[in-house]
């Protein structure tokens, strides 16, 4: 017996389908990786479309069998990443696909639902639902078409250095001993330097690199722990003569740590500039929340990206990098494949956390590490001192007015973080403990609130 209003089974159907996305991809499937996000989104609006057809059918007398056709479709779509789990090759391919399929299928939709559609459901529920997808559909062809037009822009760009048979981005600038090598944070990439870099080469040769998956460089066969990047980082450094002096900012901290304890011999110093601390998931009291949420919420940017949304975030992001920087930043950020390396990255973390936590000193190595106070969160500044006492010879540099980003990001602060790897290249050069600055090398200055007066700091503790 057809007893149901046709009103509340389009908008029932098609809320099951958003409800059932959500859940699965934040609940028993959050984390996983892109294939997997997409395939079972897909899934979940083809089971909508699907109640929506067997419910009109059988329980209402508007029967809307056009609602078979995206249900067949999404569901096979969403069926063949499950089965296939096709690589970032193939889904990048693919963006020159699944764009005109969707939209062809959205203006079926739309064409079907005016004709056979009766009800206030179909301006409140259907159609706004069939415009998201052609939207999506849109956003996925532009993004396709972005990334492609970003690739030949860039493509001449440093040099692209075989490691493990794939290509990894490496370009150096400057010219002199040791060389410094830039470590980017989670999630960034070689751009983040446009402020350092031209600086830090009016005095040595410094180098800045791509880990695998992020911005030029291939991505590898499988994520990288803490040291799987310090094994990659050392085969590319077989290219540029050393010794070196490793720079990490936040999470590219713990690469360097673990770098530095492996290879001992080829280290001449080493910068942390607001270093992630090893002990975040045990001594930071918010960071286990975070990460737990950020975990999940991070598998669902590669998906986003492949549509467009990144791009579009990024348009909106000023910044505060040189203009070149800042426009290469958006463009290698912008991408699904460095999303997928993003969420690969943080799945790691715990473990390269653990790996640079048993690396307990780096004996007399030249170490400075700055700190930036400002918005630091609970538990962040003592082990920021922890840190520092790595190495016998080091210095501390608090900086109460520098955030976390404004160290790479804004120009005074890039500054400040520039002269504290001239302190450690001047000091492995010349062989003089960095507790004692030389004649000539001049303190980082510290600016304290409401005050203009610089402030000379001490060594570490």
């Amino acid at each position: 017996m057809k007893t149901l209003r046709i009103g509340p089974v389009v908008a029932l159907s098609l809320a099951a389908g958003l409800v059932a996305a959500a859940v699965l991809v934040l609940g028993p499937f959050g984390g996983a990786r892109e294939h997997v996000i997409t395939g079972v989104t897909l899934l979940a609006f083809a089971a909508g479309w699907a109640m929506l057809a067997v419910l009109s059918i059988l329980r209402t007398d508007q029967a809307q069998r056009w609602a078979i056709a995206p249900a067949v479709v999404l569901g096979l779509m969403g069926s063949g990443l499950l089965l296939v789990a096709p690589g970032g090759a193939v889904l990048d391919a693919l963006g020159w696909v699944w764009p005109p399929v969707l939209l062809t299928l959205a203006v079926f939709m739309a064409a079907r639902a005016r004709r056979q559609l009766r009800s206030r459901a179909r301006r409140w529920c259907a159609s706004p639902v069939i415009g998201l997808y052609a939207l999506i559909a849109l956003g996925g062809a532009w993004q396709t078409v972005q990334e492609f037009r970003d690739r030949q822009e860039y493509e001449g760009m440093g040099s692209l250095v075989h490691v493990d048979g794939r290509r990894m981005y490496l370009a150096c600038r400057g010219s002199g001993s040791p060389t410094v090598v830039l470590e980017s944070g989670l999630g960034e990439t070689s751009a983040y330097w446009g402020w350092i870099v031209p600086t830090v080469a009016q005095d040595t040769r410094v180098c800045v690199y791509d880990r695998a998956g992020r911005g030029r460089s291939d991505e590898a066969p499988a994520p990288r722990d803490g040291v799987g990047v310090a094994t990659d980082l050392r085969s590319l450094l077989a290219h540029v003569p050393g010794p070196f002096v490793l720079v990490g900012h936040s999470s590219g901290a713990q690469y360097v740590r673990i770098f530095a304890e492996r290879y001992p011999k080829e280290v001449a110093g080493v910068v942390l500039l607001d270093p992630q601390p090893a002990e975040a998931l045990t001594r930071l009291p918010m960071f286990p929340t975070f990460y737990q949420v950020f975990r999940r919420v991070s598998a669902l940017f590669p998906s986003l990206a492949r549509i467009g949304v990144a791009r579009l975030m990024f348009l909106g992001d000023a910044g505060g990098l040189p203009p070149q920087a800042r426009k290469l930043r958006r463009a290698y950020s912008s991408s699904a494949r460095s999303s997928r390396s993003l969420r690969d990255e943080f799945a790691q973390l715990p473990t390269a956390l653990a790996q640079a936590n048993e690396v307990r000193s780096l004996g007399d190595v030249p170490l400075v590490v700055v700190t930036a106070a400002r918005d630091a969160q609970e538990g962040w500044l003592p082990l920021q001192g922890e840190m520092a006492a790595l190495s016998s010879n080091r210095l501390h540099h608090i900086l109460t007015n520098a955030t976390h980003s404004s160290l790479i990001e804004e120009e005074q602060d890039a500054q400040t973080s520039s002269q504290a790897i001239r302190q450690v290249v001047e000091s492995a050069r010349s062989g003089r403990p960095l507790a004692g600055p030389s004649e000539g090398q001049r303190p980082i200055p510290v600016v304290l609130p409401n005050s203009s007066a610089p402030v000379r700091q001490r060594p570490a503790s």
